[in-house]
């Protein structure tokens, strides 16, 4: 679980990832949090832990997902100038995580303790803007995972969730597992193998030791 205590200085940091903020507000944000650099595959929130910090991505990508037995399903990618609304609710309602969180690259977060929260809340009416915000975008994200699950086979499901992927990274592959994956899905390990496979002999898909890129549109 992250903690609040520094290890990058605040001096050069670009506040033009956070202009949404006004100054006052984001100055107020930076004397009282801290901001950390932390490696690609780092966890940095489990289920059943209080949240003590929330985060705020500033540079990176962090996968939010929830585990069912030993099966993950990828929930959304916290993206730079955006934080963790499933966090956010937990602060505020002060009860366990359900989620689990995890960076997908080497990231740079700002933490904000959670006990400021209600002040700044109540001080602060565009700081509520910001979790709205969140909100929004994590319900319309919701909704097109649904419509995923139900009207798409697996062959585009696996198309699009690795394009978005490679989006994000903002390169032209990626390097990843079929075992991760399908915990990314929830569905096996074969079943993404023999998708992929498909995919390499349709000419959609190049894999190369473990690092996938993507060639043509399905």
């Amino acid at each position: 679980m992250l903690t609040t205590s520094n290890n990058i200085t605040k001096v050069d940091f670009d506040k033009s990832i956070l202009s949404f903020l006004k100054p006052d507000l984001l100055d107020t944000i930076l004397a009282e949090s801290s901001i950390k650099t932390i490696p690609k595959g780092t966890e940095i929130l489990r289920e059943d832990q209080y949240v003590k910090v929330l985060p705020i991505v500033v540079e990176g990508f962090v996968k939010v997902y929830s585990r069912f037995d030993e099966r993950e399903l990828l929930l959304y990618y916290i993206e730079p100038a955006q934080s963790c609304v499933m966090s956010f609710y937990a602060a505020l309602k002060n009860t366990p995580s359900r989620v689990f969180a995890e960076t997908e690259e080497d990231s740079k977060i700002l933490l904000i303790p959670v006990s400021l929260l209600p002040k700044w809340l109540k001080e602060y009416p565009e700081f509520n803007e910001l979790f709205y915000n969140q909100f929004n975008l994590r319900y319309t994200e919701l909704l097109d995972t649904i419509s995923h699950l139900l009207l798409d086979k697996m062959d585009k499901r696996l198309f699009d969730h690795l394009k978005r992927k490679i989006e994000i990274a903002n390169g032209d592959s990626i390097k990843i597992s079929h075992g991760q994956l399908a915990n990314e899905l929830g569905t096996a390990r074969e079943v993404i193998s023999r998708i992929m496979k498909k995919l390499e002999i349709e000419g959609i898909v190049v894999q190369n030791s473990g690092e996938i890129k993507i060639i043509s549109e399905l």
